[in-house]
């Protein structure tokens, strides 16, 4: 992993429209690993399941967070080229946590594996995510 820059001042996450909509709370943020929350309530599928496009939605935001997290140690920011998302387990009521960490921080791809996880503990979603670092405009 790269080092944070003691004079770099790291992006803080700020949720978006749809964050908000879904419930998503923020645990923790830094280089190394972010962790948010969201209910299962108000994010399922007609068959009262998690609703595995809320897992996709969630799942990409906590990723590319990550992402621009670091890309702000060099000066950059980040956007998503792929996502990549298996489904292991269900679930229909309580709060998922999401969790993403680096598999490759590099100085112009990142690529982070994000974990979907029920109270207990159990995964329900194991994604991959991969953005680009790009040189900020203006």
């Amino acid at each position: 992993m790269t080092p944070e820059p003691r004079d770099a001042e790291l992006w803080k996450i700020t949720l978006g429209e749809l964050d908000e909509k879904m419930g998503v709370k923020i645990v923790e943020q830094s280089v190394d690993r972010v962790v948010a929350t969201m209910p299962v309530e108000g994010n399922r599928q007609s068959f009262g399941l998690l609703h595995g496009g809320a897992s996709l939605a969630v799942g990409e935001a906590v990723g590319s967070w990550a992402a621009v997290i670091h890309a702000s140690t060099l000066g950059k920011t980040a956007v998503g080229v792929d996502v990549s998302a298996t489904h292991h387990k269900s679930a229909r009521e309580g709060l998922v946590t999401i969790t993403a960490t680096p598999i490759h921080l590099g100085g112009t791809v990142t690529t982070h594996e994000v974990v979907i996880s029920n109270a207990l503990g159990d995964r329900l979603c194991t994604m991959r995510i991969t953005n680009l670092l790009l040189d900020r405009k203006g």
